[in-house]
């Protein structure tokens, strides 16, 4: 440990203040990011508090901790940070993720941090200079995967952007039909046509077909134990992955103790489980690796001529999601299930083949360097983590992290 590093506790250093209710006229879309527990939960219209800050997550079997550049909003289930001493609030927040704030627990029947538990808890701190460069490795990483993350958002909503226009509002058999420019190139338009005809699902493009999801798709149905092979890797595909960024664990096989779904590459993951929350995961597998996921998960591959990026943009069309959140099944709320063989049987607008190849030639590249995006941010996030608790801890000292850090950008 660096000499110059001090000794104290977090009540010598902090002060956790209480997040409050959201009136009922507060609830609206806003500038200001509302938190809670277990992070971002909405916007609203006025903050409780100034960024930069930090959110530690109060009530709840996961209490996260979240960093806010902006003005903020905290609910009455998590707590916002106030320091006493003149610290870096980037720093903070890593120092509170390395000490796991989130983790002290007080032993009442709802896991709870309370701040007597953590105030009497030890840390040490280091120079301001010392946190700033620690806050500028770190952040400096966090920066990357979130412009990866915004990167990823772009790249995905142009391709399902292309997919609402031509196979959920039509806009060039529309735009032909009324003669107007359809805005795509000739050769393009030249495969739509300019009329309409009836169908279950409603007016559709002349010459098109109705037909079932499971027209579209094969669902893959492989499973094994991954006990059976306990001292092999995995990559495991959960329900919590998806959820938590959709990043699957690996994990060996020891550890994974259900059944499970094999996953092999180019597959599509959906959710069967409450399907009113969206779950479809375009999954990066590459041929050769040992891949499970939950039995939750239907593993679909598409089928001829279809491709991997229509079926996940269909998956996640909004006529899709709301025909699967009409199939759901059961009284808790919680576990709510729509049958497989419902959701292969659901009605689907089939387009001719050349058209599906057209949109692939699109969609594909644009969905490909999602994955990308998505691997370069798995890649960063571990150094992060491996640096996180040499530089919090004060193993890496602070010459190293400056050295460190003139190397990035």
């Amino acid at each position: 440990m660096a000499g110059s590093w001090r000794a104290s506790t977090w009540g010598e250093e902090i002060s956790l203040e209480y997040g409050r209710a959201l009136r009922g006229d507060d609830e609206a879309t806003g500038p200001y990011r509302v938190f809670g527990t277990n992070g971002p939960i909405g916007w609203t219209s006025e903050p409780l508090a100034q960024g930069p800050g930090v959110i530690l997550g109060r009530k709840g079997a996961y209490r996260g901790v979240q960093y806010s550049r902006e003005p903020f909003f905290v609910i009455d289930t998590a707590y916002y940070v106030v320091p006493k001493r003149d610290l870096d609030m980037r720093w903070l927040y890593y120092a509170i993720k390395y000490y796991r704030l989130g983790d002290v627990d007080d032993g009442s029947p709802v896991p709870s941090t309370t701040r007597a538990a953590v105030y009497m808890l030890n840390l040490d701190v280091p120079p301001p200079d010392e946190q700033h460069a620690i806050a500028h490795i770190l952040g400096t990483l966090d920066d990357k995967i979130e412009l990866n993350r915004r990167m990823s958002e772009t790249l995905e909503a142009m391709a399902r952007g292309i997919f609402k226009s031509w196979f959920g509002h039509f806009d060039p058999v529309r735009a032909k039909a009324e003669g107007r420019d359809p805005g795509v190139p000739q050769l393009v338009a030249d495969l739509f046509p300019d009329s309409f005809e009836a169908s279950e699902l409603g007016e559709i493009p002349k010459g098109w077909e109705v037909g079932r999801f499971g027209d579209v798709v094969e669902q893959l149905r492989d499973q094994e134990s991954p006990l059976s092979s306990a001292n092999d890797l995995f990559r495991h595909f959960s329900i919590p992955a998806f959820d938590e960024g959709q990043t699957p664990k690996p994990e060996y096989g020891q550890s994974i103790k259900s059944l499970k779904s094999r996953v092999p590459a180019g597959v599509i993951l959906l959710s069967k489980l409450n399907p009113e929350i969206e779950r479809v995961w375009m999954v990066d597998v590459r041929p050769g690796e040992r891949a499970v996921c939950s039995t939750e998960f239907l593993v679909l591959r598409p089928l001829s001529p279809f491709t991997r990026s229509y079926v996940y943009c269909l998956a996640r069309s909004s006529l899709f999601r709301r025909q699967i959140e009409g199939l759901v099944t059961g009284t808790s709320k919680s576990h709510q299930r729509a049958h497989v063989d419902s959701i292969l049987n659901l009605a689907v607008v089939v387009p001719p083949p050349p058209i599906i190849a057209t949109f692939d030639h699109s969609a594909h590249s644009l969905l490909a360097r999602t994955l990308d995006c998505r691997r370069e941010s798995h890649t960063l996030a571990a150094l992060r983590d491996g640096l996180l608790s040499k530089l919090v801890s004060g193993e890496l000292r602070v010459k190293d992290a400056e050295r460190f850090a003139a190397q990035l950008p």
